[in-house]
């Protein structure tokens, strides 16, 4: 069975990683530990070789008359033990054995020291001097990091040998064997025990290590899975809007700082409403599927990316050296789905197949500093693909008139637009969710031609950003709100959308009380509206527009969360009074995948303590789901569309909609 990358991802998250059984966690245990356990005895070693060479300071002192024999045996014993070790350690012996060469020195050692001090003829002295053989005991099970077992027969050897030197001591009196014998026995069970204990807890150690590196492992196969979730579209397997954004956004930056020209090329399936509605959803989903599989063995040679941009809608970006590469790409995908001769009826072209329309944008020089604007280029081919009979490929031409960009003209007509009265505000409602009430409209920007044909925001917007209009612009339309809404008090608040060129301007706060105060409206009636994006940058310029802001009494919501990369940090920043959740995490809530990741989003932006507000929503079934979600406020088409400032005036404040426009709660 074949899975999509979606379903990999899923069973990737179901299955838990195998566990070591208790042999092969030993072998882990002793493997991981052997580095470290050969440096450990090594040093150790030349430690306690020092310490039982300063001893002879010792027997100076209490066994003078045996001191030259026991000196030399001690001597002897370290320069034998040291280049045994020193050559195990060269021919890079298991830790194992290296441990065994030191117990078995230790011993030696003991047995050595002991068998030249009993020659003495001072027997007291080397009565009491004998006790010394506790200190070997306790090196061999406390000072070296031995197994348990080693440590136990080395140490029960050095008590026997005392045992035994006891034994063969004919002054030594009953009482005395008693009391030493004793008090050897005492050192080798407590300093046994002790090592059991070192050797269980370095165990429990390294289990507990294991076991946080097994999780952390987990934690990160499973972040990677989500990410590949959250970068994936459910149905075609290829990556969503959000990682084509993203991988736009790299192409684009090795555009602008190492020239890597790119085509970032829009692909449309024809007539797919029809289809979708005549052959039902799930051959429509098939269909998308087949279609994408193409698209994606179309690109394989050209090491490029695929995404599903929308409904029936993809793209690809490819790296290209010239816009004809870039034009024989969209022809070769126009031709890979085209010959998948998928049957479609209810054209009424000529054409009984599922084609696309294919438009590609090319990087180049003239295209300006604005990702924005290579994509409205690609869809500018495409629109001009549609419009030459669809099934075919078209490259943006900026020398086309058909094609050209009217960003000049637009740039120009905003200079005058508000003088000339081209530009307008239309409000949409926002409805409390619980009381079914108008809690706030948002005003939304319109922009005419001198013949009276609109321009979309989303052209005329980002041109007033780029040229510095925007902040005129946005100027006009707080003033405008607070004078045609809010001064008569026709409604409760109104929200005003504000660009982050707004926020990094100089004085902007301070217009805003200017204006507030030219018309007497408290300042919790207005709401700015910031963008969640790149362009609205940790910028200290901005904290501080916005601390000044709501010094003023002005809300402060953040549009389109989910849609950018900077919204949590924005939420860690800043306490908004509202978080706006984009439309686009309720239009996929169509399948359980879509409604766990809406319901996260909720659950994060709640623990903030923010209010929430969805917007998008436009049917009875979405405004069930979000009573369902216990979501605040909503705003959609299902609750009011756009309409101009004369339609709330007309209305009681909280209750205002247009009639023909009004749904039930």
């Amino acid at each position: 069975m074949k899975h999509t990358l979606a379903d990999v991802v899923e069973i990737d998250l179901r299955n838990e990683p195998p566990r070591p059984a208790p042999a092969e966690l030993r072998m882990l245990y002793q493997e991981e530990g052997e580095s470290a356990r050969k440096q450990a005895t090594r040093h150790g070693f030349w430690t306690a070789v020092a310490v039982y060479l300063l001893f002879s300071i010792t027997d100076i002192l209490l066994i003078p008359d045996v001191a030259h024999y026991t000196i030399a045996a001690r001597f002897a014993i370290s320069a034998i033990a040291l280049v045994v070790l020193e050559t195990q350690v060269r021919l890079d012996a298991s830790a194992n054995s290296i441990d065994l060469t030191a117990a078995a020195a230790l011993v030696v050692a003991y047995a050595g020291w002991l068998y030249a001090a009993m020659m003495t003829a001072d027997a007291q002295s080397i009565s009491h001097y004998m006790v010394f053989g506790a200190i070997f005991m306790m090196s061999v099970n406390l000072f070296f990091s031995f197994q348990f077992r080693l440590s136990l027969f080395a140490s029960g050897t050095i008590l026997l040998i005392f045992f035994a030197a006891v034994l063969s001591f004919s002054p030594a009196e009953a009482s005395y064997r008693l009391a030493f014998g004793t008090f050897d026995v005492s050192c080798f069970a407590f300093s046994s025990y002790v090592n059991w204990k070192l050797n269980r807890e370095r165990y429990n150690v390294f289990l507990n290590a294991l076991e946080a590196r097994i999780q952390q492992k987990q934690a990160s196969e499973r972040g990677k899975a989500l990410l590949r979730l959250s970068h994936t579209d459910s149905l075609t397997g290829l990556d969503n809007r959000r990682a084509v954004d993203q991988k736009l956004r790299d192409y684009w930056s090795d555009w602008q700082r190492h020239g890597v020209t790119f085509a970032a090329i829009l692909i449309d399936v024809d007539f797919f409403k029809k289809y979708n509605d005549y052959y039902g959803h799930q051959e429509g989903d098939r269909c998308l599927v087949l279609v994408a599989n193409a698209l994606k063995e179309a690109i394989e040679a050209y090491d490029g990316s695929i995404g599903r941009y929308g409904g029936e809608e993809f793209i690809v970006v490819a790296r290209m050296e010239t816009g004809e590469q870039a034009a024989d790409l969209a022809e070769a995908i126009r031709c890979s789905v085209e010959n998948l001769a998928l049957k479609h009826q209810q054209r009424r072209d000529g054409i009984s197949i599922v084609t696309v329309s294919v438009g590609a944008g090319f990087t180049r020089k003239q295209t300006g500093a604005k990702l924005e604007r290579l994509i409205h280029e690609a869809d500018r081919a495409l629109y001009g693909a549609k419009a030459s009979g669809r099934n075919c490929a078209r490259l943006f031409d900026p020398n086309d008139p058909q094609s050209s960009d009217e960003s000049e003209n637009i740039a120009a007509l905003l200079k005058i637009a508000i003088d000339q009265r081209l530009v307008s505000l239309v409000y949409q409602p926002i409805r409390n969710v619980v009381s079914g009430r108008l809690d706030a409209v948002e005003a939304l920007m319109r922009l005419r031609m001198l013949d009276g044909t609109s321009v979309p925001p989303s052209l005329f917007i980002p041109i007033a950003e780029r040229t510095g209009a925007i902040l005129e612009l946005g100027r006009w339309a707080i003033r405008t709100a607070c004078t045609e809404l809010l001064i008569d008090e026709h409604v409760p608040v109104v929200s005003v959308n504000v660009s982050p060129i707004q926020l990094r301007s100089p004085g902007f706060a301070a217009s805003v009380a200017a204006i507030l105060g030219e018309t007497g409206v408290a300042g919790g009636r207005l709401a700015l509206e910031v963008t969640e994006g790149l362009e609205l940058e940790m910028h200290s310029d901005i904290l501080r527009c916005i601390n000044d802001l709501k010094t003023l009494g002005v809300r402060i919501w953040l549009d389109d969360f989910g849609t950018g990369f900077a919204g949590l940090s924005w939420l860690r920043l800043i306490d908004f009074d509202t978080v706006k959740i984009d439309r686009s995490f309720l239009h996929d809530c169509n399948g359980p995948k879509g409604k766990v990741m809406l319901r996260d989003i909720i659950g994060l932006v709640r623990n903030r303590g923010h209010k929430i507000l969805i917007e998008g929503v436009e049917t009875e079934e979405q405004m069930t789901l979000m009573r369902q979600c216990r979501i605040d406020y909503v705003q959609g088409f299902h609750v009011g569309r756009p309409a101009p400032a004369q339609t709330f005036r007309l209305a009681p404040m909280g209750d205002a909609r247009p009639a023909a426009l009004a749904k039930p709660n």
